[in-house]
């Protein structure tokens, strides 16, 4: 049993899962199918793209849903750009939205506009309305680099917010001790992370399965509903499709987690437990 489970009052549960549907906001099938997965399916948070062309119908849609937010400095669909909320000309791409790859984002991003486009993204979203549940950075972009990651750091403790970061591979590959700082600053984070962008969720199902770790685990996942839109844009539309069959019309996942005695929740009760009891965050 991890610690973490512990204090979110877990007993001897072992295996916590929160099934983030990622992309909210990006599109109308992206939109309709993260809210069908919250609302008919397995999915028990998402994450909220602000600078993206559907958030506002996003927040339309809003009741109350466990719904975060996930920093944005990449817009990786050549068809389908947007770009940053503030001016911030050094996050600008060729074509006049975000750069489409986390390398050249990261490669003339200056540190003082990603500072106010972070922030005025968090902000906007609670314009919106959103009672936001967690932090993340949209393809992990914001955390693979100290000088960007101290920024993301800063907003989560500020406003007590749980935080998204890699595990595994990822997390040695950045470089510097990201949880190690975050535990410092007092910042609630899942124990472990399985990201299946560009991969989908069937492909990785095996892998949730196969390693069931003690612990809060984050799946993100990216539902959305068949559209000559998305189709026209996503290049891996058919995955997201199967995404959301997986979370909503299939049983394979919910069997596999009731064999597993696996437990679901979404992001809530991580931000209970920032708001209550900074002194015990992990």
């Amino acid at each position: 049993m991890s610690e973490l489970t512990s204090r979110l009052g877990f007993g001897d549960t072992g295996s916590v899962f929160i099934i983030t549907a990622d992309d909210l906001g990006l599109c109308h099938a992206a939109n309709t199918g993260v809210y069908d997965a919250l609302s008919n399916g397995l999915a028990t948070s998402a994450s909220l793209l602000i600078p993206a062309p559907w958030a506002r119908e996003a927040a339309a849609r809003y009741r109350g849903e466990d719904v975060g937010v996930a920093l944005a400095i990449t817009s990786e669909h050549e068809l389908l750009r947007y770009g940053p909320i503030t001016h911030a000309p050094s996050l600008l791409g060729g074509d006049g939205g975000f750069a489409e790859s986390v390398p050249d984002a990261l490669d003339h991003a200056d540190v003082d506009e990603v500072r106010r486009e972070c922030r005025a993204q968090l902000e906007r979203a609670i314009l919106f309305g959103f009672d936001v549940s967690h932090l993340a950075a949209h393809h992990g972009a914001l955390v693979t680099r100290p000088e960007f990651f101290d920024l993301v750091l800063e907003l989560a403790e500020e406003y007590r917010l749980p935080l998204r970061l890699p595990t595994g591979a990822s997390e040695h590959s950045m470089g510097f001790p990201a949880r190690a700082l975050a535990q410092e600053a007092g910042v609630v984070v899942p124990d472990r992370l399985i990201d299946t962008t560009a991969v989908g969720l069937r492909d990785r199902l095996s892998e949730v399965m196969d390693d069931l770790s003690d612990g809060v685990t984050e799946i993100v996942v990216h539902p959305a509903t068949d559209t000559d839109e998305l189709r026209a844009f996503a290049e891996d539309a058919s995955l997201r499709v199967d995404d959301l069959r997986l979370l909503t019309r299939e049983a394979s996942l919910k069997a596999a987690l009731r064999d597993a005695k696996a437990t679901l929740i979404g992001w809530r009760p991580l931000l209970d437990l920032a708001r209550r009891d900074p002194a015990a965050m992990l």
